[in-house]
């Protein structure tokens, strides 16, 4: 089986590295924000040019501490985008707030600026564009838009660690952004992780503040928090993987070239759209065609994995039924979650194995069996 990411082969490259220094960790007795920790929070700071990284549990919790940092909740708007994980507006619902949804473009399936003023209403306070699958949001012009109204902006780029938008790092745009370390992001660990960067220093104090129960010193509590803290086994394994990402990311890159390559004459397929002033990372590579369901099914007769992403935009959900979204209010969006569907991705997926992958995708142009 050719798997959407071959995490078995990715972490086999590290795997002696990770050994001696779990060893470490074991030894030193200090198993949560330790020392590793504050080292993975310091470099990834100066790696994205943040004032502040904040290491949590997981790319969830980050999304809720930032907002509850930023003091949204009861009676506030967020806008965002109907194609993402759930997360996102999950986030905006767990600390009181509303989610608003705006339209997405369709060659890069980000959040759509043109859409986003005609939802802003005297409640809205935050604006979260997703860098989804791995290419940054059309920033300039959502930050422009968030000045104008006062806004914040909280990227979330749970999957574009080292995706550039205009030289500057993902996370670094808005006034905080939001990373997951969840193992199948490109940069993920072997469980569930987290981080917040910002350079506001009050906000990054409250973001930590939260994380530990709402405390910021031992047995005394300032407020109502939680318990989101980063394990030291996990930050040991980042430290490692952070080394590698930059290299592992332009391997990402040269596969995505090698399928646009060869895919580019194919009719029946649509491929995203690469803004030229950005790098897009390629937390996944999803590809669009009418016949998905017959292409999906020719993968998975030659034993490719392939993957829905996403099956159910998020104003359809019914936990948002309540917000009375119907179909057809967002059908960009729409269009996408029919026809998009992603195929292997990896930066360790072989040459062989891409071309595999290329003949299925070419033969179900016109339903050839």
């Amino acid at each position: 089986m050719i798997p959407l990411i071959n995490l078995k082969r990715q972490f086999q490259t590290v795997k002696q590295d990770m050994l001696k220094e779990f060893e470490r960790v074991l030894d030193s007795g200090q198993y949560i924000l330790g020392p590793k920790v504050k080292e993975l929070e310091k470099k990834t700071a100066e790696k994205l040019g943040v004032r502040d990284a904040v290491a949590v549990a997981n790319g969830t919790d980050a999304l809720v501490l930032t907002l509850k940092a930023f003091g949204i909740g009861k009676g506030d708007e967020v806008i965002t985008t109907p194609f993402t994980f759930f997360a996102t507006a999950e986030a905006v619902s767990r600390v009181g707030a509303t989610p608003v949804f705006a339209d997405v473009d369709r060659g890069t399936y980000n959040l759509d600026p043109a859409k986003i003023e005609e939802n802003i209403t005297p409640a809205t306070k935050a604006i979260i564009p997703v860098h989804i699958f791995g290419q940054p949001a059309d920033m300039d012009e959502i930050n422009a838009i968030a000045k104008k109204h006062g806004l914040i902006v909280i990227e979330d780029a749970c999957q574009a660690f080292g995706a550039e938008y205009k030289g500057r790092p993902a996370g670094s745009i808005g006034d905080a952004a939001c990373f997951s370390f969840f193992p199948t992001k490109n940069l993920g660990t072997l469980g569930d992780g987290g981080m917040v960067t910002m350079s506001d220093p009050e906000a990054a104090r409250r973001v930590r503040t939260l994380r530990t129960h709402g405390t910021s010193k031992k047995y005394f509590h300032d407020k109502i928090g939680f318990n989101s803290r980063l394990d030291e086994l996990h930050a040991a394994a980042l430290l490692i993987l952070l080394e590698k990402i930059d290299g592992w990311n332009e391997q990402r890159r040269k596969v995505a070239g090698k399928y646009r390559e060869a895919l580019k004459e194919a009719s029946h397929l649509t491929l995203p759209t690469e803004k030229e002033d950005r790098s897009h990372i390629y937390h996944l590579f999803c590809i669009g065609a009418e016949n998905r369901e017959e292409i999906m099914q020719a993968l998975d007769t030659r034993q490719i994995h392939s993957g829905i992403y996403y099956p159910c935009c998020l104003h359809l959900q019914d936990v948002y039924s309540s917000l009375q979204y119907k179909k057809g209010d967002f059908p960009v969006a729409e269009s996408l979650s029919d026809t998009l569907f992603a195929i292997p991705m990896d930066p360790f997926l072989t040459s062989d194995e891409q071309d595999q992958i290329i003949s299925v995708l070419l033969a179900k142009g016109g339903g050839e069996t």
